[in-house]
Formats: C-alpha cells, structure tokens, sequence
C-alpha cells in the first residue's frame, strides 16, 4: 500500500508506505529540505496519521524519516512573515502552533509504537515533533537536536514544554535545553534519555530505526491499552 500527499506549496511529500504490520512516513522535498511545518505539511501529516491510525491491526508500528538537511526545522518562519506585517506573523505563527498541537495528540493516540529516525538536524518545533514519537533514534557526526526559543524570544506553548518534560530524564538536562537553546548531539542525547541510540550515517539511523520498529511490531502489543498508557503522563 503507498500513498502521496502532494504538497503544491513547498513541493514537500509526505510519503506513507506499509510493510507488514509497519507503517512507514517519510518527509521528502525538491523545494524544501529542511521540512518547516507551515499549515500545509502540518495538515498533511495530520491525515497521514489519521489514515494510519484507521488502519492499525493488531501489532501494528510506525517509524518516521525525513530526507535532506534537516528532520525538520521548526515552523515556517518565512510563510509566517510573509503576511507582511508584525501582527499579522504573529497570527500565522501561532496558527501553526494550533495545528502541530493535534499532531502531536495524533502520535500520542496511534495504536501502536512509534520511532523516529532523525538522521538529520531536529530544531525547535522540528525537536517538539521528533521527541512526541516513543522512540528517537539519531544519526551522530554534527547532526543537533535543540530548541533555540529562548535565544529567539519566543516564550513555548504548554504542550512544547509537556513533551520535553517527558522525554528529557533530568531536571539539569531540561534547563539545558529549554533555558539555554543547548545544541544536543547524538550522544549527549543519549546520556539525557531523549535518544534511544546513536548511529553513524542516515542510513545506518534508518535501517536500526527499521530493526527495532519490527521488534516492537513482533510484540503484538493491544493497540488501545498502549496508547493509553503512553497519554497517562500528560493532563
């Protein structure tokens, strides 16, 4: 099964592939390799998620990739201030953080595990998003994870703060990152309990993101009692 979505905007494709009981989504892009979420990604992942989680059998998985510079670089600024006026970016920018809020709602509810695959740099809302899956893997060399708000003068939305909460295991490494704008690699991802693993190269990332996506599909885990579960730490 393959479907497209086609997204005229910025000529990014969210391609959706199923293998076996793994679901498979990658961001693709001639005109955008950093993925910004603008409306029209955000929108298209949305319904990406949706039909996948319409069609989640018993034992299903889902791993995410992206191709190019960036697993994805955070909102798109450029479409924001496009409106050609200070209040009216504002508008555009919070309207984008309104529609990746029911997309991370969307991963937290899916039926089953979910692995990113960051081979890539993961910024800002870009982290938020990558950080909502149960499992990151990420490419190491100088690929970066980070959330650089506090340097742009952007104060987080509620769920931004929640997801990085529940992935980053220490209070120290939580100030690093939401107070500092602290650029993670891999490794110190690692130490910090926000990555699962560390890989060389994106294709080593993606293939062990493959490996361990079909391990976790092989538990046939109940789709409904593990989405509950994983919404359990947030209100």
């Amino acid at each position: 099964m393959h479907t497209t979505f086609q997204l005229l905007q910025l000529l990014i494709i969210v391609v959706r592939e199923k293998r076996g009981l793994v679901f498979i989504l990658t961001l693709t892009s001639d005109g955008d390799d950093q993925h910004r979420l603008n409306p029209t990604l955000l929108s298209s992942i949305f319904a990406a998620l949706s039909e996948i989680k319409s069609q989640a059998t018993y034992g299903s998985a889902l791993v995410t990739a992206a191709q190019g510079r960036f697993f994805c670089n955070g909102f798109d600024f450029q479409w924001a201030q496009a409106v050609g006026s200070q209040a009216g970016a504002r508008d555009r920018l919070r309207h984008m953080s309104d529609s990746l809020r029911p997309v991370v709602a969307a991963l937290f509810s899916l039926l089953m595990p979910t692995v990113a695959a960051v081979s890539s740099h993961a910024a800002a809302a870009g982290a938020v998003l990558a950080m909502a899956y149960n499992y990151v893997l990420m490419r190491s060399d100088h690929r970066v994870l980070y959330m650089p708000e506090v340097d742009l003068g952007i104060t987080l939305p509620d769920y931004f703060t929640s997801v990085a909460r529940a992935k980053i295991g220490s209070a120290t490494a939580a100030r690093d990152v939401l107070l500092r704008g602290l650029k993670v690699r891999a490794a110190e991802a690692v130490e910090m309990g926000i990555v699962h693993s560390a890989h060389n190269s994106a294709e080593s990332t993606v293939e062990a993101a493959m490996r361990l996506v079909e391990e976790l599909a092989g538990r046939k885990w109940v789709g409904d009692v593990y989405a509950e579960i994983r919404k359990s730490p947030y209100p």
